[in-house]
């Protein structure tokens, strides 16, 4: 018996089984692909009757989301966690369910009005509390509540602008940045320092962050060019130079008052 034959006949049985499993992975591969749609088309479906929820949830609350500050976060959340946002415009559904654009329009309108106002005195930099306080007495009395919520959720409308807007995190204080100004670690660190003070002089930063001379003065310089930071020389500290940073002597008054 030949022996080519019989390595023709091996041959053509193992492609044939090559052939096999190949169908049978791309037939698991079109199953796979089935599966995955139709777990993309229920889960499309399931959003679309959430979002329809939500609808008729926004239309029997919309008294106590416009009222309420912390009712109107609560709902917040739950459209963020489904992708809608509800301050994404003035205009459409929740707008006109709502009203919620116009109010964070105002909202942010407002912010942007105290900020700018206050901005010759502390540099543009203010604690959120005082920043909240502020805005409220801007508010008519008939205008709704406003929570440290709103106002974050309307400062992360403003940051979109790109003009400098945004929240930084000084100890255990959130302020408003309203400077388009670029705030490092090292600006922050030094803030850090003279968080419950409210003032601070070279030695003492260089004690508490064990930082060179040069690098913290480099630092303050950038901060005294925008404001933040105000020199004292005629103080108790000696030939010491005192800074004093006023919007965190602002903050310390506004938690106090709070």
């Amino acid at each position: 018996m030949s022996v080519e034959p019989v390595r023709r006949k091996a041959g053509k049985k193992a492609f044939g089984k090559l052939k096999g499993y190949i169908l049978q992975q791309a037939s698991a591969k079109e199953t796979g692909a089935q599966i995955q749609e139709a777990k993309i088309a229920e889960m499309r479906q399931s959003l679309s009757t959430f979002k329809e929820k939500l609808e008729e949830f926004a239309r029997k609350h919309k008294k106590e989301i416009n009222k309420d500050p912390a009712f109107r976060a609560q709902f917040n959340d739950m459209c963020l966690k489904i992708g809608v946002d509800p301050l994404a415009s003035n205009k459409g559904f929740w707008a006109d369910i709502l009203g919620v654009g116009d109010f964070y329009y105002e909202l942010s309108v407002q912010i942007v009005t105290v900020c700018l106002q206050t901005r010759n005195v502390n540099g543009g930099l203010i604690d959120i509390y005082e920043l909240s306080h502020k805005v409220q007495e801007k508010r008519s009395k008939q205008s709704s509540a406003v929570s440290l919520d709103d106002i974050k959720q309307a400062i992360s409308k403003v940051k979109s602008l790109g003009n400098g807007f945004g929240l930084i995190t000084v100890g255990d204080k959130t302020m408003v940045k309203s400077v388009p100004v670029e705030l490092n670690r090292d600006h922050s660190a030094i803030l850090g320092v003279c968080s419950n003070t409210a003032c601070t002089t070279v030695p003492d930063i260089k004690k508490n962050l064990g930082w060179p001379e040069h690098r913290i003065k480099e630092v303050l310089e950038l901060m005294l060019q925008e404001g933040m930071v105000w020199t004292d020389d005629q103080n108790d500290q000696g030939k010491e130079t005192l800074y004093w940073i006023p919007s965190l002597w602002n903050a310390n008054a506004s938690q106090d008052s709070s």
